[in-house]
C-alpha cells in the first residue's frame, strides 16, 4: 500500500492526503475523515489510541499509531486515516453504489468491482474478503460478495452489496496498551455484526442490552465452548 501511495503521488503531483481530499473527501462532504486531526480537531474529540512507552514516550492522540506511517509524517498508504462513524458510512455508501454518490461519479464501477473483488484467500485489492474457512472477524451471514477492512486498533468497517448492508464498529482496543486482546477473544465484532443480520432477517430492533450481557468477558468464551485456537485466530 506505501509502493500504491508513492506511485499515486508521482502520477498526481500532490500527497496522497491532499489528492483524497480534493478529489473524493471535500466532493462528499467529508468533514472528520483526514491525515493527522491533532491539529485541527479539538482534544475532546479525539479519543486516545495508545501510550507508547518504547518509541515516542507519549500517550498517541490524534497521531497515528502505526510506526512505519508516522516516520512518513502521519500520512501513509497503509495507516493515518481517523474518521467518525457518519463520514465511513458516505464514503462506503458510495463504494456500495457502485462508485457514485450525490449525482457525482467518483469511481467507475469495473474499478469498485476490480478492488473489492476475490483475488487471493482472503484478500482483495485493499480490502478483506470473508474467509474460506471460518468466519471470525465478521457475521456468519455475511454473503460471499461482501468486503471490508479490520484495523489494528479495534476497527471494523464491513459492506454487503448483496444486503445492502454497512457495518462499522469503532474502538480502540490498544489503549491503554496492545496487550489488550478482550475484544478478540470475545469475538465482540462478529457477534455485534450477526446480530444485525438477525435482527433484520426478524425484522426486530436489535436488544443491545442483550448483547452486553451476553459479551461477558469471563462466561462467553466458555458458554460457546470456543477453543483457545479459535481465539487466537478471531479478529
Amino acid at each position: 500500500m506505501i509502493l500504491l501511495q508513492m506511485a499515486m503521488d508521482s502520477i498526481t503531483h500532490q500527497s496522497l492526503g491532499q489528492h483524497l481530499n480534493d478529489n473524493f473527501y471535500k466532493p462528499l462532504g467529508l468533514a472528520n475523515l483526514q491525515y493527522n486531526p491533532a491539529s485541527r480537531v479539538k482534544g475532546e474529540r479525539l479519543i486516545p489510541t495508545e501510550y507508547d512507552a518504547h518509541w515516542r514516550k507519549q500517550l498517541l492522540k490524534g497521531h497515528v499509531h502505526d510506526p512505519a506511517a508516522a516516520l512518513m509524517g502521519g500520512v501513509a498508504g497503509n495507516a493515518g486515516l481517523f474518521s467518525n462513524a457518519n463520514d465511513l458510512a458516505i464514503l462506503f455508501q458510495m463504494l456500495l453504489n457502485g462508485g457514485e454518490y450525490g449525482g457525482r461519479r467518483y469511481l467507475n464501477p469495473e474499478t469498485v468491482s476490480h478492488f473489492t473483488g476475490r483475488k487471493a484467500g482472503h484478500r482483495g485489492l485493499g480490502f478483506d474478503k470473508p474467509p474460506v474457512n471460518g468466519r471470525y472477524i465478521i457475521a456468519r451471514d455475511a454473503s460471499k460478495e461482501s468486503y471490508g477492512h479490520t484495523g489494528f486498533t479495534g476497527t471494523c468497517v464491513w459492506v454487503d452489496p448483496e444486503n445492502e448492508l454497512i457495518f462499522i464498529f469503532l474502538s480502540n482496543r490498544i489503549y491503554p496498551d496492545a496487550d489488550n486482546w478482550k475484544i478478540n477473544q470475545m469475538r465482540i465484532r462478529s457477534r455485534m455484526h450477526q446480530a444485525v443480520y438477525e435482527a433484520l432477517e426478524k425484522g426486530n430492533p436489535i436488544d443491545w442490552k442483550k448483547q452486553e450481557e451476553l459479551l461477558n468477558a469471563q462466561e462467553f468464551p466458555q458458554k460457546l465452548n470456543i477453543s483457545q485456537q479459535e481465539i487466537d485466530m478471531a479478529g
